[in-house]
Order: C-alpha cells, then sequence, then structure tokens
C-alpha cells in the first residue's frame, strides 16, 4: 500500500500546507507522523492537533501574508477549493489565489504541488493516463484546464497530482463520500446519479497525500502532471458494497438516477444544475490509470478492504 513517502525530507526543513480539508489534513498529518514541521494555513487556524503542526489563520487571497507564511518553506502542498462547487465560483477564487501561491512560493525557493482533478482530460472515454490530452473546454472543466496551464507557465517549480472520486476518512462531498458511507454502513437502500454499473476511478485520500509528499521529494518529477496511485476502476455498486462489508452490514441496493432525471431536477436547482455538468463521469466508463506515476514514486494503492474498512472506522467514531 501506499506509505507517506517524507522519508527522504531533513526533519529541520518547513513544509506549508493550504487549506485542512480532507487532502490539505491528510497531508498534514502524514508529514507530522513522519516528523517534519507543518505550517498550515487556512481562513480559520484549523488543523490536526499536533506538536509539529503551526495551525495559522491566513487567506491565501492576501498575497501580503503569504512571503512570511511561506518563509524556509521547502514545499507547499496547495489543498484549498473553491467556496461552492460552481464554475463561476471557481473562476472568480481558483486562479488568483494560485497565482499568490505561485509567486510566494517561487519567491521562498518552494516547489508546489497541486491536488487535481481529471476534469481537464478531454477525452475520458479513454483510459486516461499522463500522456491523454488535457484541453477540455467549458464550465469547471474549463476552469481546470486553465489553472494547468497557469502553472505550466511559471517559473514555479509545480506537481499536479491527480485523483479521481475521493474516498476515505474526512471525505464527506463526494460521490462516495457521506452520502454513500453511511446508508450503505446502516443496511440502507442508496441512490446514485447516473449509471450504478459503470466502472469508474475512485482514489483513497491517503494515497493521494502520500503521492503528493514523496513527489515533493523528488526534483526529477517536478513540472508536469502525475496520477496518484488508484486502484482498478469500480462501479458505484462495487464500491457501495466495499464499505458494506467493512461494516460488516448487508450487500446494498444500490439504484441509479438516470442522466435525463438529474438534468430536469437541474432547471429548478443550481446544485443539481452543477452536478448535471459530470454526468458524463457516470454514465460511461471513467477510468484513470496510474502506473507510470506508481513507478515513478515508489508507491501503491492501499487494498480496497483496507482502504473501505479505515473509512467506514472513521465514519464509526463520529466522523471526527
Amino acid at each position: 500500500m501506499s506509505q507517506p513517502a517524507a522519508s527522504g525530507h531533513q526533519p529541520s526543513r518547513l513544509h506549508v500546507v493550504t487549506g485542512a480539508g480532507p487532502v490539505g489534513w491528510t497531508v498534514a498529518e502524514q508529514l507530522a507522523a513522519a516528523g517534519h514541521r507543518v505550517r498550515l494555513l487556512t481562513r480559520s487556524g484549523s488543523g490536526p492537533a499536533h506538536p509539529l503542526v503551526e495551525r495559522v489563520s491566513i487567506d491565501v487571497s492576501e498575497p501580503a501574508r503569504l512571503g512570511e507564511a511561506f518563509q524556509g518553506a521547502a514545499a507547499v502542498f496547495h489543498c484549498i477549493h473553491g467556496s461552492r462547487y460552481n464554475a463561476e465560483v471557481w473562476a472568480r477564487e481558483l486562479p488568483a489565489a494560485e497565482l499568490n501561491v505561485l509567486a510566494a512560493a517561487g519567491a521562498a525557493g518552494a516547489v508546489v504541488v497541486f491536488p487535481e482533478s481529471l476534469y481537464s482530460y478531454s477525452t475520458p472515454e479513454n483510459i486516461m493516463t499522463e500522456d491523454s490530452p488535457r484541453k477540455a473546454q467549458g464550465g469547471k472543466r474549463g476552469v481546470r484546464t486553465a489553472l494547468l496551464a497557469a502553472r505550466a507557465a511559471s517559473p514555479t517549480a509545480t506537481v499536479s497530482m491527480v485523483a479521481g472520486d475521493f474516498f476515505g476518512p474526512r471525505v464527506r462531498n463526494s460521490h462516495a463520500g457521506e452520502r454513500m458511507v453511511r446508508p450503505v454502513a446502516a443496511g440502507r437502500p442508496m441512490q446514485v446519479i447516473g449509471r450504478a454499473d459503470q466502472p469508474h476511478s475512485f482514489t483513497y485520500v491517503p494515497d493521494l497525500a502520500a503521492a503528493m509528499i514523496a513527489a515533493a521529494d523528488r526534483p526529477q518529477v517536478w513540472n508536469r502532471v502525475w496520477h496518484a496511485p488508484t486502484g482498478p476502476a469500480l462501479t458505484q455498486r462495487e464500491i457501495a458494497g466495499a464499505f458494506a462489508r467493512a461494516a460488516g452490514a448487508r450487500a446494498p441496493r444500490v439504484t441509479g438516477v438516470p442522466g435525463w432525471a438529474v438534468r430536469a431536477m437541474g432547471v429548478f436547482s443550481p446544485d443539481m444544475r452543477d452536478l448535471a455538468e459530470t454526468l458524463y463521469q457516470f454514465e460511461h466508463p471513467f477510468v484513470m490509470d496510474s502506473t507510470a506515476s506508481q513507478a515513478a514514486l515508489g508507491l501503491t494503492p492501499t487494498p480496497l478492504h483496507e482502504a473501505a474498512a479505515a473509512t467506514v472506522a472513521w465514519w464509526g467514531d463520529g466522523g471526527r
């Protein structure tokens, strides 16, 4: 399975993490567990309580404060998200924040490692590899394409670590997050968008975090896009079944909400309209391959039964 790949770092070097969502939190935890100093930047000052984690209340949209926060950093893990799952919000918030981070990290001599999605891939009907075209336009897909282009144009060293849909501890707002884990662990039926029987790539967040840390420590892999270690594609019914088995629950009844119904609801609901934009990912196979990055980073995905057990256990502890 993937392990935190921070052992090559010098313990005296500082690592900065922006954002304490499931990715930022997990990156900070893994770095601290390996004995590294972490400065975690969030608006609220939240994050894991650990003697090696310094939690600082900073808004990354304020460039004047980033210079001091990044001083002495070996790497910056930029893990913030838009305040809403909406293309206009993403376009308004994310590019400016990334430019601020890239400029401040460049001045500090730090590499910036980004978690990235599969949205920019322009031929998702094919198995997606690091060499697949990333030229998607329009909506949230176009925003991600533009962000990748800006990183490539920046003089600051970067790594973009692409993941499929998230699952794992702390993952709430995901197709395999709270809306799936809670009902199937309780033995209840559930509905998924699109088709329940199409293969889809799901990435375990601790594997994504481990890959981001490993890449930060290897200059030879910088300035390109990599794929986080991700297991074989699963249908939504299969990953729900894995959570049920981990919880000792009966096999769940999983039904799909047809795309036409999601689109119809989008006429009246902005949230459903935003969701409908990604229906192509759940009506047809949506599969990524991570073999190249696994070889480059020396990592493998956590076996599904272990990842599902850890996910269910976190929810069983009350989601804390």
